[in-house]
C-alpha cells in the first residue's frame, strides 16, 4: 500500500521584524515563492521570508534578520519549523511532544544572500539547495575617492530615506552612537535627510553607552561629545549610564544564542545600551546602528586573525559579510558565516528589548557599492593604506551628501570604548570554550 506523507510547515516568524523598503510583504513573499533569484534580488530592505509551493519550501534573508529552520520527523511526514531564534524552535518542539529530537546544532541558519530550497519528501530528506540571489560586481568604481564616497554615502542616504518614508514623522528615532566613522556618518545622514524632508530633527537622538563604575566618562562618551560638539550638534547626544553589574555575559549568550568571543563582547554592551534606552523610554520603537560599515570597507585588523591575509580579504567577494562561503568546509550550517552570523550581536539585543532595528550598511544596495570599490588598485596590498581608506571614503561621502565635514577618530571596537582595560578583562575573563558551555547550559 502506498503511504502518502503529509508535510507540514510551522511559521514562528514575526512579520513585523521585516523592514521592507520597496514593496509589501506579500509582493516580497511572491518573489521568494517564484524561485527566481533575480526577482528575489529586487527586494530592498531587511527581511526573512519563506514560501511553500507543493512540497517545496523556499527561504531567503538579508544580513539584517536571522532566519532558522529545523526539520522534525513525524510518522505522518516531515515538519519544517521556521523561526528567528533557536529557543523558539526548541519551545515549539517541546510543546508538541518532539522535544527529544531537539539539539541546537540540528537547527540550520539560512545563509544571507542565498535562496534556500527544501523538498519535504519524507525520509530520508535531501539536503537543501542554495542559489545565490545577490552577487555584486567587484571593481566597478573609479579610483577617485570623491566619486566613491559620494556613491557609497549617497546610497546609504537613499536607503535611509526609504526607511523614513515608512515611519510616522512623529516617531522618535535613535542611533546607537559612539562617534566612530559608521555611527557618526549614519547620524549625520539621518539628520540631513530629516532636514531635507522638512521634518523635525528634534525627533533624533544619539544614544551613547557609559558604564558607570567610576567618575570617569567612557572613551566612547568623550569621543561622542567631541564629534557632535565640533559640528555644533551636541544637543542630540544622550548618554545612557549602565552599571557594570548589569552587564551579564551568560545572559548575553542566551540572547544571541552564540559563543564567538568578539560577538559576545559587543552584544553584551549592545544589550546594556538597549536595556538602558528601554528603561528610560518605555515606548521608543526605532533604533538605527552602524553595524556592517567595517565589513563593507574591510576595516578589521587582519593581523589579529591568523586565518587571514590581505590577499584573502581583498580577493574574496564579501568575505567579511559571508565568511568563506556556503561551499567551504569552514561554513557553519548552524550559524552561517561572517556578518551573516555575527550580525546577531546587534539584531538580538534590539529585538530582546522590543526595538525595531535598522542596519543600513548591511543592506544589499549599500554592500553592492562597497564591493565595487577597487580596493587592490587603491591599496596595492598595503595594510596601512587599507585601514586609512575607510575614513577617507566616508568623510568625503558625508561632505558630498550633507555638506558637513565629519571628524574622524582612530578605530576602536564598541566593547573597548565603554569600559577601561581592567574592567574589560574582568568582565570577559572567559575563553571561547567557556562561552560554549554557557550556551549549552542555556539549552539544558
Amino acid at each position: 500500500m502506498h503511504h502518502a506523507y503529509v508535510e507540514r510547515v510551522v511559521d514562528l516568524l514575526d512579520p513585523a521584524g521585516n523592514v521592507l523598503l520597496n514593496m509589501s510583504i506579500e509582493e516580497a513573499t511572491e518573489r521568494v515563492a517564484s524561485g527566481d533569484a533575480a526577482r528575489v534580488r529586487e527586494i530592498d530592505g531587511q527581511f526573512a521570508l519563506w514560501a511553500k509551493r507543493g512540497n517545496l519550501v523556499r527561504l531567503a534573508r538579508s544580513i539584517g534578520r536571522p532566519l532558522r529552520y529545523f526539520l522534525a520527523k513525524r510518522a505522518e511526514g516531515p515538519c519544517l519549523i521556521i523561526a528567528e531564534r533557536i529557543d523558539e524552535i526548541a519551545a515549539w518542539l517541546r510543546a508538541e511532544g518532539y522535544g527529544d529530537q531537539f539539539h541546537p546544532s540540528y537547527t540550520r541558519m539560512v545563509p544571507a544572500h542565498h535562496l534556500t530550497e527544501i523538498a519535504l519528501l519524507g525520509c530520508p530528506d535531501p539536503n537543501p539547495t542554495l542559489t545565490r540571489f545577490f552577487a555584486p560586481k567587484r571593481n566597478q568604481l573609479s579610483t577617485n575617492l570623491d566619486e566613491i564616497g559620494a556613491a557609497y554615502i549617497g546610497t546609504l542616504a537613499a536607503e535611509c530615506d526609504k526607511w523614513l518614508d515608512r515611519i510616522d514623522c512623529r516617531e522618535p528615532l535613535g542611533v546607537l552612537f559612539s562617534g566612530g566613522i559608521d555611527s557618526g556618518a549614519l547620524f549625520l545622514v539621518l539628520h540631513h535627510q530629516l532636514l531635507r524632508r522638512g521634518e523635525s530633527p528634534a525627533r533624533l537622538k544619539a544614544f551613547t553607552l557609559n558604564v558607570v563604575d567610576s567618575n570617569l566618562k567612557s572613551s566612547d562618551v568623550v569621543q561622542a561629545v567631541r564629534f557632535l560638539s565640533e559640528l555644533d550638534l551636541g544637543l542630540f547626544l544622550e548618554v545612557i549610564d549602565v552599571s557594570s553589574s548589569e552587564l551579564d555575559v551568560a545572559e548575553t549568550i542566551r540572547v544571541i544564542e552564540d559563543y564567538k568571543p568578539l560577538d559576545v563582547q559587543s552584544a553584551t554592551m549592545a544589550l546594556g545600551l538597549c536595556r538602558g534606552i528601554r528603561s528610560r523610554y518605555p515606548d521608543w520603537k526605532y533604533l538605527a546602528d552602524g553595524d556592517g560599515g567595517d565589513e563593507n570597507l574591510k576595516d578589521y585588523p587582519i593581523e589579529d586573525n591568523l586565518e587571514l591575509t590581505i590577499r584573502s580579504v581583498l580577493n574574496n567577494t564579501m568575505l567579511y559579510q559571508e565568511g568563506w562561503g556556503v561551499e567551504a568546509i569552514k561554513h557553519s550550517l548552524t550559524y552561517s558565516g561572517g556578518q551573516s552570523r555575527g550580525h546577531i550581536r546587534t539584531a538580538a539585543p534590539a529585538r530582546a528589548c522590543g526595538f525595531v532595528g535598522f542596519s543600513p550598511y548591511a543592506l544589499p544596495n549599500v554592500i553592492e557599492v562597497a564591493e565595487g570599490i577597487p580596493f587592490i588598485e587603491l591599496t596595492d596590498w598595503d595594510h596601512s593604506r587599507l585601514y586609512a581608506l575607510k575614513g577617507e571614503i566616508v568623510r568625503r561621502g558625508v561632505e558630498a551628501i550633507t555638506g558637513l565635514t565629519m571628524p574622524i577618530f582612530e578605530k576602536r571596537r564598541f566593547q573597548h570604548g565603554v569600559v577601561d582595560e581592567a574592567s574589560f578583562e574582568q568582565l570577559f575573563a572567559h575563553s571561547e570554550a567557556d562561552y560554549r558551555r554557557m550556551l549549552t547550559a542555556a539549552f539544558a
